[in-house]
């Protein structure tokens, strides 16, 4: 089969290659049983495989490996006690193997694809939304009625968190660098929008009506110090990445001012162990696609051949929504 493989770790455009390789067997690493055969028709990009082509993710596999964390295709094969059976159309994270025209997942991280998504929508389904409800909802304790502000509302973690919050009945401010971005945004489901080069700490303290009750915060950086500040009483930063490089640091005095707090959301080191988990969060999620309230903002689409045009545009910064690559056209 087809699949692009991260064979040195230069870099996004000189690591990969397009290559021939066996198919997976149904066994997958991260399961002690069988897994989930996937035949895959869309495959995520993430920040995490930019990472992964300078060496520099915390997964670090001896090259060459396939990456990509997420499909969306067809099951060709499944365990006996899957919830997914062959036929079935699927969003899987699979870790690593992804870009490829068959991939492994294991049957916890495996879901069916509501109708009402298409294939290019369920390849962001799993990381950025499993992630936004896990980040929002299990560690951020959000509430009805709170408002919540989101750093990088443009991505796929961004749109994704603001699609959940305003799911759960929160109202949305949404942080951006561009009017393309805020266009994105807004179709997003972002109630308000403001400038990430602009006076938004205190934008947002204006609109929330003294501070905000939660900010989801996958970028860090030097504006994490003013995401505190916009806090009201009681507030939650969310901490789920770094893309912006630098890690912050916290001056605890800032917390104790006004009972806020700093909360990590690592989702995938914290659910690997929990199934149980998986399935009440796919569940959740799958109510609010059938209410509408979740639809994954795709943004670029690439064929498999130019996975690397595809991981520059997000290590320019240049990425809104989900960036795809079509497996199969």
């Amino acid at each position: 089969m087809k699949a692009v493989q991260i064979v040195e770790l230069s870099g996004p455009r000189d690591a990969l290659r397009v290559v021939d390789v066996p198919e997976p067997e149904a066994s997958h690493p991260s399961t002690p049983g069988q897994g989930v055969v996937v035949e895959v028709h869309a495959a995520g990009v993430s920040f995490p495989e930019v990472l992964q082509t300078r060496g520099e993710y915390q997964v670090k596999p001896e090259v060459p490996f396939t990456p990509g964390s997420e499909v969306a295709g067809v099951v060709r094969s499944a365990p006996d006690d899957a919830r997914v059976k062959p036929g079935d159309r699927v969003a899987s994270f699979c870790m690593l193997g992804g870009w490829a025209e068959v991939a492994v997942a294991p049957a916890h991280f495996t879901f069916k694809l509501p109708d009402e998504l298409e294939f290019a929508q369920g390849a962001g389904l799993v990381l950025n939304y499993h992630t936004a409800y896990f980040s929002l909802k299990t560690r951020g304790r959000l509430t009805e009625g709170e408002t919540v502000l989101v750093h990088g509302a443009a991505g796929g973690v961004g749109t994704a968190s603001l699609q959940i919050a305003r799911g759960l009945g929160a109202r949305t401010i949404a942080v951006v660098s561009s009017d393309e971005k805020e266009r994105v945004a807004r179709e997003a489901g972002a109630d308000e929008v403001v400038r990430s080069d602009g006076a938004w700490k205190d934008q947002a303290k204006e609109i929330s009506g003294g501070g905000v009750d939660v900010v989801i915060d996958p970028v860090g950086g030097d504006r994490f110090t003013d995401s505190l500040r916009s806090l009201r009483e009681g507030g939650r930063v969310i901490v789920v990445g770094f893309t912006g490089g630098s890690i912050p640091e916290v001056r605890v005095n800032r917390l104790l001012l006004n009972n806020t707090e700093v909360i990590g959301a690592g989702w995938g080191a914290y659910v690997l162990s929990k199934p149980g988990l998986n399935v009440e969060i796919g569940e959740a999620i799958d109510r609010l696609i059938a209410d509408g309230s979740v639809r994954p903002i795709v943004g670029a689409r690439f064929p498999l051949e130019q996975a690397a045009d595809a991981l520059e545009l997000i290590d320019g910064r240049g990425a809104t929504g989900k960036v795809v690559l079509d497996v199969v056209p």
